[in-house]
């Protein structure tokens, strides 16, 4: 079981036939944390009807938790592919969704942002880039179940969401301006930590691939944590208390 102050994952593209939102899901009811930042992309696109069960629970879990008697900050930090839902998820799951959201935590300033800022080619071709999401996604649905093209198609997304150096390099520029010690980022797919004139930056990771990670902050400092399926455990089992909740309710 993890214990931490902060638990931070990122990237879980719900909507997407990649998505392990199951095991995001097993991995927060088995944690326990004081706060919980999405650090972006939790939606693949705009589309609500791609959303499978399972997505929605994850969804109705942090609706849950949100719920001001569990005494657990949730935070909704927008990536590229959430652009848009800001009063969506509000109404959806009763949390405020940040551009960027900074916090003090034994004595450092931490801030957390997606990290699509630092992608030059995403900043640049907004079109081509969303026109490369929509073909992403296509190609997600046509290989689901077949790990050698979703192993593919994953290097094609990191490949077009550019280097993982480019958005830390930028990430930490911006940390130092915002006097912040520690930046935490998504947006690349890719679980890293370095250091650089006393600046501390992590990425998250990803929850579409075979290696699902997230961070975990506690006053022993920061861990990238990587999530493995418990033996013999399953989804029904595991969602049975949770508040569920589907397309009609977002319209409502």
């Amino acid at each position: 079981m993890i214990c931490a102050d902060t638990i931070i994952l990122s990237d879980l593209h719900l909507g997407s036939e990649v998505s392990r939102a199951p095991a995001a899901l097993r991995m927060l009811k088995s944690a326990s944390f004081n706060r919980l930042i999405l650090l972006g992309d939790i939606f693949s696109d705009l589309n609500f009807r791609r959303l499978k069960k399972e997505h929605w629970q994850f969804l109705g879990y942090i609706r849950k938790l949100s719920n001001p008697k569990r005494d657990i900050e949730v935070v909704w930090v927008e990536g590229n592919h959430d652009h848009g839902l800001s009063q969506v998820m509000s109404h959806l799951v009763g949390i405020r969704v940040y551009q960027e959201y900074a916090w003090e935590f034994c004595g450092l300033r931490h801030l957390a942002i997606h990290g699509h800022q630092f992608d030059r080619f995403v900043s640049r071709n907004r079109v081509l880039s969303g026109f490369l999401s929509a073909v992403h996604l296509g190609l997600q649905g046509l290989a689901f179940g077949k790990k050698r093209m979703i192993g593919f198609l994953e290097r094609f997304d990191t490949a077009w969401l550019r280097l993982s150096a480019e958005v830390a390099g930028g990430a930490l520029a911006h940390a130092r301006s915002k006097s912040a010690q520690r930046v935490f980022c998504g947006h690349t797919h890719e679980a890293i930590s370095l250091k650089r004139d006393g600046v501390e930056y992590y990425n998250s990771g990803s929850w579409t691939q075979d290696s699902a990670t997230y961070i975990a902050v506690d006053h022993q400092g920061v861990r990238i944590c990587e999530y493995r399926d418990p033996p013999d455990e399953s989804l029904e089992h595991d969602v049975t208390d949770i508040l569920e909740f589907d397309f009609d309710d977002l319209t409502a």
